[in-house]
């Protein structure tokens, strides 16, 4: 099975992924369950990459294992921010949707600190 977790802060901008596991669907070469979830953790990887102003870090630890996570955001990127959040939670879902027993999605809101909260 693929977890996805998706972390994300109380206005829904994108914080973080972490995803682990192969669906096994089918044998390596032929999951398109996991090859759909590959192109949508890759896509967000890309668009979070190519934007000015965010700053992340990403580390495959080894095949199946994919993490991504926003060091730095500049004002003004927040939409961007929210719309890759939902872009993942989408397309995540849909895929859930049609193939549940292959991959799980968790999502999980980003607790924000006492001292952010004064």
């Amino acid at each position: 099975m693929t977890n996805v977790t998706l972390l994300c802060d109380k206005a829904g901008c994108f914080k973080a992924f972490n995803a682990e596991g192969h669906a096994g669907f089918a044998g390596k070469g032929s999951d398109i369950v996991c090859a759909a979830v590959t192109v949508l953790l890759r896509t967000a990887l890309q668009l979070l990459s190519d934007s000015d102003g965010i700053t992340i870090d990403a580390e495959v630890a080894e095949a199946g294992k994919l993490s991504v996570e926003v060091t730095h955001a500049n004002p003004g990127t927040e939409q961007r921010l929210v719309c890759i959040a939902d872009f993942l939670r989408t397309g995540i879902r849909s895929v859930m949707s049609d193939y549940p027993q292959f991959v799980k999605l968790r999502e999980e809101t980003e607790k924000i600190t006492a001292a952010e909260a004064v």
